[in-house]
């Protein structure tokens, strides 16, 4: 599947902050992120990423209701 493929149905978001790393290796990195387009334009969501990841990037979500939860479990 191509990252052309599926444009329609997702939203950008960039990526204003790297929180850290979390899973039970350190796999992933916790950002926050500012929505760019849709009903939800503004909101800042904190979602898990894998890769390499900086702050200026450009995320494509499938769904933007949902936060992760914070590193520590609070």
């Amino acid at each position: 599947m191509s990252a052309e493929e599926n444009v329609g149905d997702s939203t950008a978001a960039e990526v204003i902050e790297v929180v850290g790393k979390t899973g039970m290796h350190g796999e992933a990195m916790q950002v926050k992120c500012r929505i760019q387009e849709g009903s939800n334009k503004g909101r800042i969501i904190t979602r898990n990423v894998l890769g390499p990841i900086r702050e200026g990037d450009i995320l494509q979500l499938r769904e933007t209701q949902r936060d992760a939860d914070s590193i520590g479990g609070q």
